[in-house]
């Protein structure tokens, strides 16, 4: 027994020397030492904490505008083209309505307008829908239950059965599109919907889009502690996520979010550590170098990822994510220490060090390859 004592001990003692002693070691190094573009990184004065990836294309971005002030100038048609150009692909698709809602949210007179031009349009439908989900949740906040006042929280519910019942209209009006299941999904929860009245909603949705991205992020939101479901139960949506995320979609990245999800409700609540979570790791890495690199998706989800696999001990994996992130991080990660750049700075440099790679003065190229 006392061997086992000493064996448990000194285990122990080597725990507390790895979780304390070298991360301490490795930061002092970091401020003194490291020098990014010796390990193919951007230097510091390069870094860049506005935005998690490089902005949209100017030919994009010119686009969405003149969408908008077509919209708050009256003529709703624009936006119909819009959304409709997306064809079948439902991600696109849903991002397209997305961007309308935000117009909406300034001005929806175009949207009441486009409603009554075009009342088969399931596109104008899901959107109102979409709308009223959005308005419902503004007055709900974002506090947990307990902290939300009475009156605002029965307001709440009581908004949400009727935009359910709106994005049920939605859904005859083109029976293939999943647009007004997702509303569905996400207004689910905040309507107190059972596992039992969820589930048709969910197999409503797969059935017409089984790799839709912002469902599955909706879907994992239904399943995790603080709603409708556990952690295992999460951690068993987003793994299966991770199985099923098809060549050039982002879905794997589920699985960040539900390590997100878990670690952040308990700064206390360590990263469990294990040979499967590395694995899904490496294969989100693999399914992300499939992605699109003008995906506005990617950027956020690298350094998700880079977090993760540094906190998973992967650190050669870890910085060639950073590598691949490049200048950018005004990402979640960094942003929750307060100065996002030295946090950044931080990381990178512990990848780095921690990784045993041989610094080089080869000058890298930077950015967000695939």
């Amino acid at each position: 027994m006392n061997i086992l004592l000493a064996v448990a001990l000194g285990v122990f003692l080597l725990v507390l020397y790895l979780l304390f002693t070298i991360p301490g070691r490795v930061d002092r190094w970091v401020g003194q030492h490291f020098v990014a573009s010796a390990y193919g990184l951007p230097p510091r004065e390069q870094l860049d904490n506005r935005r998690p990836g490089p902005p949209p294309s100017a030919e994009r971005g010119e686009e969405r505008q003149a969408v908008a002030d077509a919209a708050w100038e009256g003529d709703w048609s624009a936006a119909a083209r819009y959304v409709r150009a997306a064809g079948e692909d439902w991600d696109e698709r849903w991002a397209r309505l997305e961007l309308l809602q935000q117009i909406a949210r300034q001005d929806d007179a175009w949207l009441d307008a486009w409603r009554a031009a075009e009342p088969g349009n399931c596109d104008a439908a899901t959107l109102h829908a979409r709308v009223m989900v959005q308005r419902a949740w503004e007055i709900r906040g974002s506090a947990y239950a307990h902290a939300v006042p009475t009156e605002d929280m029965n307001r709440f519910r009581a908004m949400l059965p009727a935009a359910i019942e709106e994005a049920r209209e939605a859904a005859l009006l083109d029976p293939a599109n999943p647009g007004p299941w997702v509303v569905m999904v996400t207004a689910a929860r905040g309507a107190q919907y059972g596992r039992s009245q969820f589930r048709p909603l969910w197999e409503g949705l797969i059935a017409r889009a089984p790799h839709h991205y912002e469902g599955h992020w909706q879907g994992l939101q239904y399943w995790c502690a603080k709603w409708y479901g556990s952690n295992r139960r999460m951690m068993l949506f987003a793994r299966q996520a991770v199985r099923k995320a098809p060549s050039g979609s982002p879905l794997a990245g589920m699985y960040l979010h539900a390590l997100n999800e878990l670690t952040e409700r308990s700064a206390a609540r360590a990263l469990p550590v294990t040979p499967m979570t590395r694995r899904l790791l490496k294969r989100i890495a693999a399914s992300f170098d499939q992605v699109a690199p003008d995906d506005e998706r990617l950027p956020a989800l690298r350094h998700m990822l880079a977090h993760y696999m540094l906190r998973s001990m992967m650190y050669g994996a870890a910085l060639e994510q950073f590598r691949r992130i490049g200048p950018w991080c005004g990402a979640q990660p960094w942003r929750e220490a307060g100065n996002p750049v030295m946090a950044f700075e931080t990381a990178r440099g512990r990848a780095a060090k921690l990784s045993r790679t041989r610094p080089t003065p080869t000058p890298r190229a930077y950015g967000m390859a695939r």
